[in-house]
Parts: C-alpha cells; sequence; structure tokens
C-alpha cells in the first residue's frame, strides 16, 4: 500500500463523506442515517442517491454505484486512486506523505507536464510567426491577442516532427508523446506530429491541467476540428471545452456551443458562461457534469438542419435532470460568433433573454413539420405533442403545455390532456415492468457489473450476510465460527470478506480509507450496496451460524456437480460412447 493506515485513517476522519458529497449534491430528504439526493453519476427526476455519516458511504439505489468519500472523488472528479487521496487531502489542509505516489499516478503527472510544455510550444510558435496563417486566421475571425493570451491559444506548425524535436529536447520520450496523443506512429516505426497546420486550443480541465488539445483546420481540410484521443487525462465524454472559465461566470446561466471558435468569440464578447462539446454530441456525463454548476442552460446551437438536430438530442439528455432549458434561436447567422460579428454583443444579449424555453422549442419544431389543415397530420402532430408534455414532471407544466397544444390546433383541452394521461401511464407502466424485472429475485442480488456475476446466487447472499455483520461489527469476528474465505463461491465476495476479517483481526489496519486502497472501485460498489441493505447483530452468532452452514451445502453442491461433470466428460472420452 502506497498511503499508511494512519494517514488514510485521519484523511477520511477529516474529509465526512456528507460534508464533501454536499459540495455536489444538494442533499435534502432523510430517511433514518441516510440523507438522499439525485444521482450525480446518473439522470434521474426522484432521488435515489443516499449519504449514510454513520457509515462513512454512499450508494445509488437507481445505477447502484457507491463506496467511500475517495471513491466519491474518484468518480465525480475522473481521478486515480492517489489523486484523490491529493485532492481530499488539500481540501482539509493535510500534507501528503513524501512515498505516496504510484506508477500510474507518475505517469499521469508526467502527461500533464508533457502537455503543458506542448501549449508553450504551440503560442510560442504562434507568437513568432505574426505573419502566419494561424495570425491571419484569428485576424479574420477577429479574435484579440489577449484573447489568445487567456485561452492559451497557439499555432502547431505544418511540419512533420516540429513538436516532436521540441519535446525532446525537453526530456520526453516518444512513447510519452505517443500516450498523450501528441505524435502518431508510422509504418516505418517512425513518429510524426499529431496536429499540423491547425489553431491550436489547450483543453484545461476545472484544475487547471492541460489535458489535451482541440485543433482547428486553417482553411478547407478535414476533419475541421481534430481533438486529442482518449488518453490517462483526457476523456472527451466527460470534459468541456472552456469550463474551466464558465464555472466562475456570474451570468446564472450556462451557453452551450458547438465549437471552440465560437467559445472563445462570446468569451471575447463578454459572455464568459460559454462551453463546448469535444467533438461529441452532448453526452450524459457532460450534462451532469454541467448541472453541478448551473441550473440553467441555453443551448447556442449552429443555426442548420445539423444544429437542431443536435438541440433536440441535448434537450433529451437535459431534460433528465433538473436544470431549466432554453434554444436561442439566431436569425440572419448560422452561428453565434458570425451573430456577434454581423449585431454585436448587445443583440446577442436579447437573444438571450428572448430565448425560448425548450418545450415552446420542441413543439415549434413538430409545427414546423406538420400541416395542421390535414387530418392524419394534425393527429400524429398531438400525439407526438402529446409524449412531449407527458414527459414533464408536474401537474402544473402538464396543464399549461396541454392547454397551449389546444390552442394551436382547435382541440379541446379535455381531449388534450386525456391523451397526454393516457401516454404518462404507459410510460410509467413501461418503466414499472423494466423494474420489476430488474429486480426479479434471481437477479436482485447480482452485481451491475457483468463481469462479477454471481455464479451461486443462494451462497452470495450468505456471503454477503457475513460481509454485513462483520462490517457492523467486527469483534464478530472472534466471537462466532466463521468460514474460510476459500469455502465462498464468489471471488469478489471473497476478496471483500478476506479484506474484513484483516481488519477484524487487527484492530489498527480498521477503516474504509483502508478499504478504499486494498479494493477496486467495483468492489468497493458491491461492498457499499450490501452495508445499505437492512442488517442487524439480534441474535449476530446465530445468524453467522446460518450463513455459514448454506455456503457449506451450497459449496457441497457445486462439488458434487464438479463431480458428476467429470464423470460424464470421462465416459464421453471413452471409445463408443454416444452422448
Amino acid at each position: 500500500m502506497r498511503f499508511s493506515d494512519e494517514f488514510l485513517k485521519e484523511l477520511m476522519d477529516r474529509n465526512d463523506i456528507e460534508e464533501v458529497v454536499s459540495e455536489y449534491v444538494n442533499l435534502g430528504r432523510t430517511s433514518g442515517s441516510n440523507r438522499f439526493g439525485l444521482c450525480p453519476f446518473h439522470s434521474e427526476k426522484t432521488p435515489s442517491f443516499s449519504v449514510n455519516r454513520d457509515k462513512q458511504i454512499f450508494y445509488c439505489f437507481g445505477c447502484h454505484k457507491g463506496g467511500d468519500v475517495i471513491n466519491f472523488i474518484m468518480s465525480i472528479e475522473n481521478l486515480s486512486f492517489p489523486e484523490a487521496v491529493e485532492f481530499l487531502a488539500k481540501r482539509v489542509n493535510m500534507e501528503m506523505p513524501a512515498d505516496s505516489g504510484d506508477k500510474e499516478d507518475g505517469r499521469r503527472k508526467r502527461m500533464a507536464a508533457l502537455n503543458r510544455a506542448a501549449a508553450l510550444y504551440f503560442y510560442k510558435c504562434l507568437c513568432r510567426d505574426p505573419s502566419g496563417p494561424a495570425a491571419g486566421y484569428m485576424e479574420k475571425r477577429k479574435i484579440r491577442p489577449e484573447t489568445a493570451v487567456h485561452f492559451g491559444l497557439g499555432y502547431a506548425p505544418d511540419s512533420w516532427d516540429g513538436l516532436r524535436n521540441a519535446m525532446r529536447e525537453k526530456g520526453f520520450h516518444d512513447s510519452e508523446m505517443y500516450a498523450a496523443g501528441l505524435v502518431r506512429k508510422g509504418k516505418n516505426g517512425s513518429y510524426y506530429d499529431t496536429f499540423r497546420g491547425r489553431l491550436m486550443f489547450p483543453v484545461i480541465d476545472v484544475r487547471g491541467t492541460v489535458i489535451g488539445f482541440s485543433g482547428r483546420v486553417l482553411g478547407d481540410g478535414e476533419p475541421k476540428y481534430m481533438n486529442s484521443p482518449e488518453t490517462l487525462l483526457y476523456n472527451k465524454r466527460k470534459n468541456l471545452y472552456a469550463l474551466n472559465f464558465a464555472r466562475q461566470s456570474k451570468k446564472g446561466y450556462i451557453l452551450l456551443c458547438e465549437g471552440n471558435v465560437d467559445v472563445v468569440s462570446l468569451h471575447q464578447a463578454g459572455f464568459d458562461s460559454a462551453v463546448a462539446t469535444l467533438g461529441t454530441a452532448l453526452t450524459p456525463e457532460q450534462a451532469r457534469l454541467l448541472s453541478r454548476y448551473t441550473s440553467e442552460i441555453v443551448l447556442a446551437y449552429d443555426n442548420d438542419g445539423a444544429g437542431i438536430r443536435a438541440s433536440q438530442r441535448a434537450i433529451g439528455i437535459l431534460e433528465q435532470l433538473q436544470v431549466q432549458v432554453r434554444v436561442l434561436q439566431l436569425q440572419g447567422a448560422k452561428d453565434p460568433d458570425e451573430y456577434i460579428q454581423k449585431f454585436g454583443a448587445a443583440s446577442f444579449e436579447n437573444r438571450i433573454h428572448a430565448s425560448e424555453d425548450q418545450m415552446d422549442y420542441q413543439l415549434q419544431r413538430l409545427l414546423d413539420r406538420c400541416d395542421l389543415r390535414q387530418d392524419d397530420q394534425k393527429i400524429a402532430f398531438v400525439r407526438q405533442a402529446a409524449s412531449l408534455v407527458a414527459s414533464q414532471p408536474g401537474a402544473v407544466e402538464r396543464e399549461v403545455y396541454a392547454m397551449r397544444v389546444a390552442s394551436l390546433t382547435g382541440i379541446k383541452q379535455e381531449i388534450i390532456m386525456k391523451a397526454v394521461e393516457q401516454t404518462r401511464r404507459r410510460k410509467e407502466n413501461g418503466l414499472r415492468r423494466q423494474k420489476e424485472k430488474e429486480t426479479h429475485p434471481a437477479r436482485a442480488i447480482q452485481p451491475r457489473n457483468r463481469d462479477l456475476q454471481y455464479t451461486d446466487p443462494r451462497s452470495a447472499a450468505a456471503e454477503e450476510g457475513l460481509i454485513r455483520l462483520l462490517s457492523l461489527d467486527a469483534a464478530l469476528e472472534k466471537e462466532a465460527e466463521f468460514p474460510a474465505p476459500e469455502e465462498f463461491s464468489s471471488p469478489v465476495l471473497q476478496h471483500i470478506y478476506t479484506i474484513l476479517l484483516e481488519e477484524a483481526r487487527d484492530s489498527d489496519q480498521t477503516g474504509s480509507g483502508v478499504r478504499s486502497a486494498l479494493l477496486s472501485p467495483d468492489e468497493m460498489e458491491i461492498l457499499a450496496g450490501i452495508l445499505q441493505k437492512p442488517g442487524s447483530l439480534q441474535n449476530a452468532r446465530q445468524a453467522v451460524a446460518d450463513y455459514t452452514r448454506v455456503i457449506r451445502e451450497q459449496k457441497k453442491i457445486r462439488e458434487g456437480t464438479d463431480d458428476l461433470r467429470a464423470l460424464a466428460q470421462e465416459m464421453k472420452d471413452k471409445k463408443g460412447y454416444q452422448p
């Protein structure tokens, strides 16, 4: 273990999980020792994410993600275990141990240093060529020098190995540049620069680390934007361009754009809450990330068919969260950058204030595709509109929008409301059947990760019971006869059980922080799920005996089955045996 038990226990003691989680999740309703909020790891409208202060764990009853405070920070901040420990240590002003790093942590720090050096190289290339293609493009797009400095913009020269040679001089190896996506490997095994002849946009996370790059072609080439590949630091699904700036904005909303140049232009014009996705349509991970920093999102996508489709897809993702969504309508320009250049920042501000609520926007898009003078198209419009209205969580919202549909079609509001409620009931029944399917007794005990599925559910249920009892009272290990870990049917439960037994036998090692250092995130998730189930120490010794009996009975059955299979295989191998 890279961190001492004492250090991890102090870290956990000083970082109360309820206080840490409350910095990311609005915890409201209390049930017993659990506090509930909307899960930050999956989209939901009804809170199923719980934090248990007594057990110092979190668990989502919807997506089944769980663990301790270190696991929470690892997931919410997309950090490795050592980085999450360092994050929490800084939070409470704890000094990190000098020898706490591991190999992956070292690689991540090395890659961050390489990316930073590459960003500086690109910036210097831009400054050295004030009349070059990148400077000319910036002048054409009216990007001012101070804006370029603010965003750290740069230029990747149109050469095969300019960056590679510069980084090698700084002591970085080809393998490191390849892992960071800065160079590619040729057919003859040589390396060449990934980004060539492009305006460079460093992608910086909310902690100020350069995690990757986005390069805009200077001309009509393809692809228009080239982004870093997935690396130890960079995951395009979980990051947004310029969120490091936008999260500090006082605007009260976040502008979601398609391109980096739009973002730069908007920030330059005073709209410092603009962000952009990185070479992908909006993802659920990005949506949840945005919801941590704002309760209102304005979609400012391009004013073309692709932009309209992107807006509708984004609405479908964002409406699963507790955020208000509005859609910016740009008339006379294809994108935010062009609109500001033509009409100015004040006019753009007015367009933001006049932006449509997402329901109004979607109803209008439906209306654009239908001719309500035709009966069949009117019926199709009502069916689709009823489905949209039915998705609204509140009865008031449903009635208001049903009234809107009635006024558009001339159909009585009562009939529209009936169609809405019928659609809503169908959706609810479908969700209920799906939930019943997922919680079927044969499936309910299975871990979410298919690679960790239990082959013997009856034994696994008893194994979980022993783990729960040990977690409630480690002293039971000395008072009752527990089975050996080798008797468990599930390898993952066997590993968790082994760690808990070691904790029980060594009082100095007890603590969730030690567990999270020894267990994988998937194992911590399973442990959190086990601990969330009801448990009692009443008649604990008898419970241990009962669980042990079941585990041993199932072990005999499995061994007997294995003997029968071996006998069948032996007979099959004999000459003349016909199965």
